[in-house]
């Protein structure tokens, strides 16, 4: 009897967190093991793949095929340029806009969390005085985090914000790796900032 691969990207529409299957299945593309479960990772149609014949693992493989042109999405290693959304005091969330220098099609969240922000004094970093909402960011992706998010850090030189606004509307140059500085006013406000080349 030939296996063969159903729900060809004809499956039902799934996103980001939702329940693929349990443990019976294998995480593929576009999913990711929870404990017992498979989740979806990514927008698109739920596919099963049966195992190769001859396969000593006999579990199906349910991946997650995009809807949309395969834009890039976040794995752990991989660079991401995000703009932030909203500064909590210890984390702040951002929008995920570029991974590895290629534009994503869909839209992935970041999370900053404070001990990720910086290298060094971790206890002291104020989030508050690390990013502001609109900035955008140079960070690495660290993990999936939790269903709705991924985790990112800023704990690098070469990462932290790139391009800001001052609260007047400026341009916010760098100054030092802490201060940027805005081109209208002259104000000098604080950031994590990314080291320039």
């Amino acid at each position: 009897m030939a296996a063969t691969a159903m729900d060809h990207d004809g499956g039902e529409v799934v996103t980001p967190g939702e329940l693929l299957g349990n443990s019976s299945l294998l995480a593929g593309l576009g999913a990711y093991a929870d404990g017992r479960c498979v989740r979806a990772s990514i927008t698109g149609h739920r596919r099963l793949v049966p195992p190769p014949p001859g396969s000593t693992d006999q579990r199906s493989t349910v991946e997650v095929v995009g809807h949309k042109a395969h834009g890039a999405v976040p794995q752990p290693g991989s660079v991401v340029i995000a703009r932030v959304t909203k500064v909590m005091a210890r984390m702040a969330s951002a929008d995920i806009m570029c991974v590895d220098a290629k534009a994503v099609k869909e839209k992935f969240t970041g999370m900053i969390r404070q001990q990720d922000v910086r290298a060094t004094e971790i206890d002291k970093v104020d989030m508050f005085q690390s990013y502001r909402p609109g900035d955008i960011v140079r960070a690495l992706v660290l993990s999936l985090g939790d269903a709705r998010a991924y985790y990112l850090s800023t704990a690098q030189n070469e990462l932290g914000v790139v391009s800001a606004q001052s609260i007047t509307g400026g341009t916010l140059v760098p100054i030092s790796w802490t201060e940027m500085q805005c081109e209208l006013t002259g104000q000098i406000e604080q950031r994590k900032v990314a080291k320039v080349e």
